[in-house]
């Protein structure tokens, strides 16, 4: 690669070139890592029918960084990615393709309508996974799964028949949500709850033989006056003094002139309304449990798209809305609607498709939860399974506590065939023989076909119509991929996964389902060995500016490719990265991606201006191989002589304690921790700091000066390298590659991560280094605050107080007065003589002060003093309070009070030099 850096930093030739060059190599095979402690994690699938969200940008970027990190620390690492076959969706995205057609799915036939399907996937599908590779994603390619594959099939088989064959599954006539525009059962987390504005209309069941002069009608009130048509009864509670007469008589039912019972149940609120209830057995779950202990008949009046169906009467045919209007409108017209009132009430949406979800009957397969929940809730209180932010912990404790059984059948034709047989004869249900596959042109299904019903005899056997729910087969996700049943290689490696990060809107749809099938399928001895993870990280959301959840639907969605093309996938990963405090949703907006993008233009540039200068210091015999081959670097730090030897000390010291920090961040998932501390460090000390101090040396025609500094700032330049590179991985490619390599080195995400080394720590050096600092920032704040010229250069005085301030002050004098755009610094008496107007300033460090009498306003200077003075008194009271605070102490880490005592210190010592000032002044 050319030594030479172009000018201007263009992300998107550099990132599409390096995403080809890594995936065409494939650079991220787990055997390329190294041989130390194991780390996996699986990709959470996404759907083939998906492209890239902001939501996949943040949760992608965590796991790159995490993955590389780990990569680069010699850890044995995979990130296994893969694709969810997605059953609903793509089965959506089928049918409308053939619509267009004036096709639907009937006209095809199951066969050919997954054929299509097929091919399908095999043109459009999997969008995403080209989306990851150009945007950089470290995944062992090699290993891509995909959940209808045929061994990912087969894994689906064997945990359902272990299942069926414990009684785990098992297949009954339930009451279930039911999408009408999906055509086919959901489980409970499927359904949204969404408040909604809508209406109550109490109705007047006319009482059968009611008594003249006595009440004529029990009033109902419902949100769903369509669904009376199918009511069987009407319900009270046993001890309700005002209805007691009346149970064991009958009601008529309105518009459909049936009579229905009056019956006591104690499932009545006789506080709520009017303490009567319609019973519809069919279209409520409440009512359908009712309906079972009274043996009330069950009438459904709807059909699978929401129509009325012939035990609608009149109703027929008509959609379900259309049906409410004209019922109340007859109602109305019989004098059977007491009255309406306009209320907000929760209505269930389907998650997928929003449409309002039915209660409905229907056979339906089922999976047992609270037998595979009970080892679930062990693993987590015993933090078997670390569970990151802690409060979500809590959550998915109580959701174990409280689990239901999961409705696991799809009515689709896309997906994993339920894997049973019924019998014509006697209904008997034969499961699969084994989990044997076999591929018809490419299609997974069940090799082991039962040809005979066991319990008759019969021939005639017909495999179920209806698939299992994605989730199912999600939830094998982590050991499945592995190659689990078997006993492979990478399931013996690599399970239990190390981390898990999600979303936490999907904790119960996957996560613990992960947890539940992980501990009762897999082999291991005991429960860690079963375990699919060690640790569950759930991120937060993106929101925008304005907070509010992004959404496609309300426009406030934004396209992460957009961003990518327009700032770069670097800046936008920092961004994220530099925002993702645990537990904290992340507000989105285009400053701070500027300034992410501006981070990677000040890192371009910094490694420009190096290379810049070494072309012309090359002209004393300095080639780059000589200053910053990898066995040049391993040496650093250099000494070099005369002045500047301190920050060439200094920056290896900070590399070491950012180390340090960076590994402790990411390790306890603190991604806006690890990100700001690479950038303070990137962009404050070496940028802003080192190359500025060391800029003398570096151009130094005395080549005994410049060698040792060359090879100083390109071994620390490298190192600051790998230390970004898990954050912003194209940039750091591009310039790692552009320094001089060992034989073989194929990139800097094979490269080590920089280690906190014990020999570069020197807090003496770092504390010398901030006391010089501390006064240059002084100086140039009173330069501005006096608005004195850039090139201008003055005089300043420094308070010395004893000899290893004044070996610093001499040993940088030249330095200090550089940076600071001094002519002259002279050593202060004690006190500092007031030199008339001269302007005063204050720091915690050395102690200097600029004069520029000549156009200083005494009384200026004062009132500025003076408000110094209140500030640091506020801030002073504020710190000693919360150090009082016996509250704050015991909850706060050792470290954080330890930072505010020692802050405490330095603003009293601002505060007492300020005051002495003033008294100056005055």
């Amino acid at each position: 690669m050319p030594r030479e850096i172009p000018k201007a930093y263009e992300p998107q030739e550099i990132e599409e070139r390096w995403a080809k060059s890594w995936f065409d190599e494939k650079l991220f095979r787990a055997e390329n890592s190294g041989d130390g402690p194991m780390f996996s994690i699986a990709l959470p699938p996404p759907n083939i029918t998906g492209s890239i969200h902001i939501g996949h940008m943040l949760e992608h970027t965590q796991i790159d960084m995490l993955v590389r990190w780990h990569r680069m620390r010699g850890h044995r690492t995979l990130w296994l990615p893969g694709m969810d076959h997605a059953g609903i969706a793509t089965q959506f995205v089928v049918e409308r393709q053939l619509a267009k057609e004036k096709i639907r799915r009937q006209d095809l036939g199951r066969e050919e309508f997954e054929r299509r399907v097929w091919q399908w996937k095999a043109e459009s599908g999997g969008v995403i996974k080209e989306q990851m590779i150009r945007l950089g994603a470290s995944c062992d390619w090699t290993r891509e799964k995909f959940t209808l594959e045929p061994a990912l099939y087969r894994s689906v088989l064997e945990a359902f028949l272990r299942l069926y064959r414990e009684g785990l599954i098992y297949r009954g006539r339930y009451m279930v949500n039911w999408c009408p525009r999906c055509q086919t059962a959901i489980s409970d987390l499927e359904v949204v709850h969404i408040e909604r504005p809508g209406k109550l209309w109490h109705i007047r069941y006319p009482i059968v033989g009611a008594p003249a002069g006595g009440s004529q009608y029990l009033v109902v009130a419902t949100t769903r006056p369509e669904t009376l048509l199918g009511d069987t009864a009407v319900a009270v509670h046993p001890d309700d003094e005002r209805y007691q007469a009346l149970v064991g008589k009958s009601v008529l039912l309105p518009l459909m002139d049936r009579e229905i019972p009056v019956i006591a149940d104690t499932y009545v609120d006789r506080a709520f309304g009017t303490g009567v209830v319609k019973i519809t057995p069919a279209h409520d779950p409440n009512d359908f449990e009712v309906g079972k202990r009274h043996n009330l008949p069950e009438i459904d009046v709807m059909t699978g798209d929401a129509h009325m169906s012939e035990a609608a009467g009149k109703y027929a045919g008509l959609d379900r809305f259309v049906a409410r209007a004209r019922i109340v409108e007859d109602l109305q017209e019989l004098g059977l609607l007491e009255k309406i009132e306009d209320i907000t009430h929760a209505v269930g949406v389907c998650d997928r498709c929003k449409s309002e979800v039915e209660p409905r009957i229907s056979t339906q397969w089922f999976c047992k939860m609270a037998p595979l929940a009970e080892p679930a809730k062990k693993v987590v209180r015993e933090d078997l399974i670390e569970v990151v932010p802690d409060n979500q912990r809590t959550i998915l404790l109580n959701w174990l506590d409280n689990i239901r059984d999961w409705c696991i059948s799809r009515q689709l034709w896309w997906g994993h065939r339920i894997p049973v047989w019924h019998c014509a004869g006697c209904n008997e249900m034969v499961p699969a023989l084994d989990s044997r596959v076999e591929v018809i042109d490419g299609r997974a299904r069940a090799a082991g076909v039962p040809t005979t019903c066991p319990k008759c005899g019969g021939a005639k056997l017909t495999q179920d119509t209806d698939v299992l729910d994605t989730w199912f087969s999600s939830g094998l996700w982590p050991f499945s991929t592995l190659g689990w049943p078997d006993d492979t290689e990478d399931l013996r490696t690599f399970y239990p996964t190390s981390l898990l990060i999600s979303g936490y809107d999907i904790l119960f749809f996957w996560d613990a389902r992960m947890i539940m099938m992980g501990l009762h399928l897999t082999g291991g001895a005991n429960l860690s060995q079963r375990i699919p993870f060690r640790r569950l990280y759930l991120h937060s959301l993106v929101r925008t500016a304005e907070g509010a959840k992004m959404s496609k639907t309300k426009g406030t969605g934004v396209d992460p490719l957009e961003l990518t093309q327009k700032f770069g996938t670097d800046a936008l990963r920092y961004m994220l990265a530099s925002m993702a405090a645990p537990g904290t949703d992340i507000i989105l907006s285009e400053d701070r991606i500027l300034g992410a993008r501006a981070f990677a233009n000040k890192i371009w540039n910094a490694a420009r201006f190096l290379f810049v200068n070494l072309e012309k210091v090359e002209s004393q015999g300095i080639e780059i191989e000589e200053i910053a081959a990898p066995e040049i670097r391993a040496k650093a730090p250099y000494r070099v002589p005369g002045e500047g030897a301190l920050a060439h000390r200094w920056i290896f010291s900070r590399l070491a304690g950012v180390a340090a920090q960076v590994n402790d961040a990411l390790e306890n998932f603190r991604f806006h921790e690890a990100s700001q501390l690479i950038y303070h460090f990137f962009w404050g000390d070496f940028c802003d700091w080192y190359i500025e101090w060391v800029k003398p040396q570096i151009t130094s025609a005395d080549r005994a000066v410049a060698l040792p500094a060359w090879r100083n700032i390109f071994a620390a330049l490298e190192a600051a390298l790998r230390l970004l590179h898990p954050v912003m991985p194209f940039l750091t490619e591009e310039l790692w590659h552009r320094l001089p390599q060992a034989s073989g080195a194929r990139s800097i995400a094979l490269a080590p991560f920089p280690e906190p080394r014990a020999e570069w720590t020197d807090s003496a050096v770092e504390k010398s280094m901030a006391y010089l600092q501390g006064g240059i920032v002084s100086a140039r704040n009173q330069r501005a605050e006096l608005k004195i010229a850039q090139k201008e250069k003055v005089p300043a005085e420094v308070l010395i107080l004893d000899e290893h301030e004044r070996s610093l002050v001499e040993d940088n004098r030249d330095t200090i007065m550089r940076l600071a755009s001094l002519s002259e610094l002279r050593e202060a008496s004690r006190p500092m003589a007031g030199f008339g107007g001269a302007a005063v300033a204050v720091s915690a460090d050395l102690d200097i002060r600029v004069i520029y009498e000549a156009k200083v306003d005494r009384t200026a200077e004062t009132a500025r003093i003076r408000k110094e003075v209140e500030r640091l008194e506020k801030d002073v009271e504020s710190k000693k309070k919360r150090l009082a605070d016996e509250s704050f102490r015991s909850k706060a880490p050792a470290k954080i009070v330890q930072d505010l005592e020692t802050t405490l210190v330095e603003r009293q010592a601002e505060y007492q030099k300020l005051l002495d000032r003033l008294k100056q002044l005055e």
